[in-house]
């Protein structure tokens, strides 16, 4: 293991999100925060409780999960995207570095920059409301995982894109929808039987499930199957990110 090619990538990605403050921190929670004012203020005085909880506190997990997706993929997707962009990916891979240090160097630092990123959102909810977290070590676990695997999935988007439009396209189209769409505001058992068994077809409720179980001890399934739907995609996202280098694709010509 050569720690110190680690440490030097690590480094230099965290020294960029430093260096763009305002984009890579401060406006994620700005817009997770207008989020509170708007869903909080004008549909949680139509809603007073979801399942014992008030509404406010309700969307808090929804809320974070949301911005741990997008900006996960976001930071991963641009911090690979851009060396292959320059051409100073071909420096890394010709270096005596292995493709296991490269994606830890990465991946790493766009899974520390998305947890900070949601202990920050976490903070600043509760100036909004009061809430509890019922199971701490979970909530860090979810948190934790979540980051790292669409961490992964950034990093294999930033490969497989060849345009900084189609770096914004899988976030867009498909994350954020599947969010909104994932339990993010509501819960489930509030939809018709029908919208019930449709919805659990999306993976993102899982995630938002098992991070809001850990909060209030209630979710829309399972945690043991959110845990388990966080861990596949981790599997398949290490799988594929290890064709991508055993293959060459998109790295080499």
């Amino acid at each position: 293991m050569n720690l110190q090619s680690v440490k030097t990538i690590y480094q230099a990605e965290m020294a960029r999100s430093l260096r763009t403050v305002l984009q890579s921190i401060v406006s994620p929670v700005i817009s997770t925060s207008l989020y509170f004012v708007v869903f909080g203020a004008a549909i949680g005085t139509r809603i007073s409780e979801v399942e014992g909880v008030s509404y406010g506190a309700f969307i808090v997990p929804g809320l974070i999960m949301l911005m741990l997706l997008t900006q996960s993929v976001s930071n991963a997707s641009f911090g690979i995207f851009f060396p292959r962009f320059s051409g100073s990916i071909y420096e890394i891979l010709s270096a005596p570095i292995s493709y296991f240090e490269v994606v830890l160097g990465y991946v790493g630092a766009a899974a520390t920059k998305s947890v900070i990123l949601g202990l920050i959102v976490l903070g600043t909810a509760s100036l909004f409301v009061p809430f509890s977290i019922v199971h701490p070590l979970v909530m860090l676990l979810f948190l934790v995982l979540t980051a790292l695997t669409f961490s992964l999935l950034g990093f294999i988007i930033g490969i497989w894109a060849d345009g900084f439009e189609k770096l914004q396209l899988v976030p867009l189209l498909v994350i954020t929808p599947l969010t909104f769409l994932g339990g993010t505001f509501y819960s489930i058992d509030m939809l018709p039987p029908v919208w019930q068994a449709v919805t659990l077809a999306n993976p993102v409720v899982y995630l938002v499930s098992g991070f809001r179980w850990s909060f209030y001890g209630m979710g829309d399934v399972s945690i043991w199957a959110s845990l388990g739907m966080i861990l596949l995609f981790l599997t398949v996202a290490l799988a594929v990110v290890s064709w991508i280098f055993r293959t060459g694709y998109r790295l080499k010509p």
